[in-house]
């Protein structure tokens, strides 16, 4: 007893002393830090509104009153930032979050501006590509004044390893004192973990004295700024951490601040230079709509961001599933490693070319594959400090396996490296013995008694087997097929085609229901059917080599106002009975979704529908995280479900994937080095270009222009000579190293915009658009009452008929009739 009161007393001593240690960190001299990557978003701050900086080694996680969380992964550091100022000659404290006015975010770096009448203050957020030992996050301060201004930067020390791994209750801060002010130390139980945390000139707040009865402080560092000395000055608030014993002692913290003091500039210019180069190194897209050139680029550089380094040796980088403010928590999002999250992105990843990334997460993936051949579907970023798997997450899921033959395959149709297949082809013959052999009813189809297929949950149980996986199964095998005959297994390769074949035949017999021209959800145990209306049968054309024999029922109502909401489809029928708008699977809009049903309609010929939900995915890119793509909104109002994921990996992805394999309609073989262009370019476009398409070796710039009654397509003069074109198209041909498609007489265009927070679903619906010899018919869908317009292009001379609508100058204005909800017109225009 007497022995534990002193070491209490101790305790308190140390909490009352401030050692002195020789340590020196200086604020650092102003260097240009706002024009660096031409690629911006730039808006009035909304304080509710979340934002992410997320780098390899760490993150900021926030809302965009600058109040924020960061992460040196795995742990979380601190939480709840706030800054307030007290002016001279100014008796009232400013709320400084509150102020805040104006949020820009680049590729590189954040910026957050709070804006008062007599200050300015400028929060510059970053998360370096190549960050030290230690570091993962910086942040540095830009004040102008003008009057002296004590700035308290308030926070709450967390010291927490990411879920699931145990972490102490709470901290213990020390505020270490030296020469240039001093630093706080968070210490744990276990001397080799701690945290330090520095701002240059500032000294601690709140430091209660042993005396004082137990009770939570937020940490603060205090900062004296006067604009005659530190105007010229930029404050960087620094964040190190130390992972052995020796990295944990306070002179190694101490040394480890002052390195990555003297680096800021350093850092922050090669974060620039990263994202300066990046469009160089990536496919890019230029089109007459800006706004959808934007999107495309965020839509890479948000995949991008979330390369992350596995802790703590950092020898392997994968992608992670996105990320969102943790709050009271250590779960920042979905800010770990899983399996079918980053592969149905990779689609995305090889579309744009880089094969590094690709190799590395299938790498990653098939070095946690189980001894059965499983792919993983969950690894934490802490699963190393826990018996991960003895947890529930690591095989919780079926479709990676599929989905892993898929992305591997797609990787070798693009970059035909048939020696990255060969060098991991046991790994790979493994996952399609596991696939292929895993049946639990003898019917020949992958099912969910081996994990779940897409619903985690589901009413009014969970499914025996899903058509989601069911059709993976069929482009798996399919897949599988492919990869063998290029690597030379010629009977794996016909066992595995005649399975694909087989399989096809199964989903039409088992799913296909021609009472209600639809595909049913899923085949029970018991041998019934879960008739439910969803999206998952449009998985059938992600690799475009399967579709579903009778298509039209199920596209038609995707594209209307039951499952097309303004921002995205639901993903099951508000007709059934336990639909609802704010649950995980049974009813919410999700981009993954919506990405998957545009490909679908793209590959079936309705490219109006195709684009609309295209350009919705493209237009949630300045909704709420700016740059990225939510997880999930509700299938009711737009509005995002509170906890999805702001920034999403998948959703990003479903920008790219549609619009290169559907708008641009894009192929690739590159063992015959061949690439098919078949695009559908919106009726508005003239003309666009893609650039650095990935080819084998090479990259490809393409042009698309409207000549005359063809659409002609270019390749650059260094690509025509190695490549050969192609197209599905009716009538295409090539002349001269160009192709030439036919247009047809009529096309129709349609705008886009997202609707405004809170609405309900109002715009035009095109539920099928049919061409015949020399008429277009138009099935069109909206509000009762309504009047839509649309875009009209005529590619021949002649004279129109239209009949359901009235033309004038260059559009079609449709009057639809009155009535209740949502109501039809069909609009018929003959040439």
């Amino acid at each position: 007893m007497k022995a534990r009161l002193l070491s209490l007393v101790v305790l308190w001593i140390c909490a009352l002393v401030t050692p002195l240690i020789s340590q020196s960190i200086a604020p650092v001299a102003e260097f240009p830090f706002e024009e660096t990557v031409p690629l911006k978003i730039v808006r009035e701050a909304v304080p509710a509104r979340p934002f992410t900086v997320i780098g390899p080694r760490g993150g900021v996680l926030g809302r965009q009153d600058g109040s924020c969380e960061a992460w040196v992964f795995p742990w979380k550091i601190f939480s709840n930032l706030r800054i307030t100022a007290e002016m001279q000659n100014y008796p009232v404290p400013i709320d400084v979050n509150a102020l805040a006015a104006v949020i820009e975010v680049r590729p590189d770096h954040t910026i957050i501006t709070f804006s008062h009448a007599a200050f300015t203050i400028r929060e510059v957020l970053f998360a370096p590509h190549n960050a030290p030992d230690g570091a993962g996050v910086l942040a540095f301060f830009q004040i102008q004044s003008a009057r002296p201004i004590t700035l308290t930067f308030q926070f709450t020390p967390e010291m927490k390893r990411m879920w699931p791994a145990p972490s102490d209750a709470y901290p213990s801060p020390e505020w270490v004192a030296s020469p240039s002010g001093g630093f706080y130390v968070l210490h744990l139980a276990f001397p080799d973990h701690a945290a330090a945390i520095a701002m240059p000139g500032a000294h601690a707040g709140i430091l209660p004295p042993y005396q004082e009865q137990p009770k939570s402080y937020p940490s603060q560092l205090v900062l004296n700024f006067d604009p005659a000395r530190d105007g010229n000055k930029l404050f960087p608030l620094l964040l190190v951490t130390g992972d052995t014993v020796a990295d944990s002692r306070t002179p190694a913290l101490a040394k480890k601040l002052e390195t990555l003091q003297a680096s800021i500039e350093n850092l922050y210019e090669q974060n620039a230079e990263y994202y300066r180069s990046f469009f160089s190194n990536h496919l890019t897209i230029k089109t007459p709509d800006k706004d959808f050139n934007d999107a495309f680029a965020w839509a890479e550089v948000a995949i991008d961001q979330l390369k992350v380094q596995t802790t703590p040796a950092h020898d392997e980088t994968a992608l992670a599933a996105g990320f969102y403010p943790s709050g009271d928590s250590v779960r920042p999002g979905f800010g770990w490693f899983f399996g079918r999250d980053s592969l149905w992105t990779l689609y995305a990843v090889n579309s744009y070319g880089d094969f590094q990334l690709t190799r590395d997460e299938i790498e990653f993936l098939l070095r946690r594959q189980s001894p059965e051949g499983k792919i993983m579907h969950e690894w934490s970023q802490t699963a190393n400090l826990v018996n991960w798997s003895s947890l529930p997450y690591e095989y919780a899921s079926a479709d990676a396996t599929p989905l892993l033959l898929m992305a591997t395959n797609d990787y070798l149709k693009i970059s035909g490296d048939t020696g990255f297949v060969n060098s991991h082809w046991d790994s790979l013959a493994k996952a399609w013995n596991f696939e292929s052999s895993h049946d639990s009813d003898g019917d020949g189809i992958y099912d969910n008694a081996f994990g779940t297929a897409w619903v985690e949950s589901w009413i009014p149980a969970m499914p025996h087997q899903e058509i989601y996986l069911a059709a993976l199964d069929q482009q798996a095998s399919a897949a599988f097929a492919e990869l063998s005959r290029a690597t030379g297994h010629v009977e794996l390769a016909q066992a595995a085609s005649q399975r694909a074949a087989r399989i096809a035949n199964l989903i039409e017999k088992e799913y296909y229901q021609p009472a209600n021209n639809f595909y049913a959800f899923s085949w029970n145990a018991d041998g019934s059917r879960d008739s439910s209306p969803t999206i998952y049968p449009s998985v059938a054309w992600w690799d475009g080599n399967f579709k579903l024999a009778h298509p039209d029922g199920a596209l038609t109502r995707w594209a209307s106002a039951e499952f097309s909401t303004d921002w995205g489809t639901r993903d099951l029928s508000p007709q059934v009975s336990f639909y609802d708008p704010i649950s995980y699977h049974e009813g919410s809009v999700w981009p993954l979704f919506t990405g998957w049903v545009s490909l679908s309609e793209y590959r079936t010929g309705r490219i109006l529908s195709g684009y609309s939900h295209l350009m919705q995915n493209a237009d949630l890119t300045w909704s709420e995280d700016l740059g990225s793509v939510t997880e999930l909104l509700s299938g009711e109002f737009f509005r995002w479900l509170g906890r999805s994921s702001s920034h999403q990996l998948w959703s990003s992805a479903m920008v790219i994937t549609p619009a290169l394999r559907g708008l641009f309609g894009l192929e690739w073989n590159s063992s015959e080095h061949e690439l098919t262009v078949t695009p559908s370019l919106p009726a508005q476009w003239d003309e666009a270009q893609v650039s650095g398409v990935p080819l084998g070796n090479s990259r490809v710039n393409l042009t698309m222009r409207r000549t005359g009654a063809h659409l002609v397509v270019r390749l650059d003069a260094n690509s025509a000579s190695s490549v050969t074109l192609a197209s599905h198209a009716i009538g295409a041909k090539v002349v001269k190293d160009e192709l030439l498609i036919p247009l047809p007489a009529v096309e129709i265009g349609l705008s886009h915009e997202p609707p405004q927070p809170g609405a309900r679903t109002s715009q035009l619906k095109v539920i099928d658009e049919k061409y015949a010899d020399r008429s277009l018919q138009l099935r069109l869908s909206a509000p009762a009452g309504s009047r839509k317009t649309l875009f009209l292009r005529q590619n021949l001379t002649g004279n129109l008929r239209i009949d359901g609508a009235t033309a004038s100058a260059g559009q079609i204005i449709v009057q639809f009739p009155p009535g209740t909800g949502y109501v039809e017109k069909l609009v018929t225009i003959t040439w």
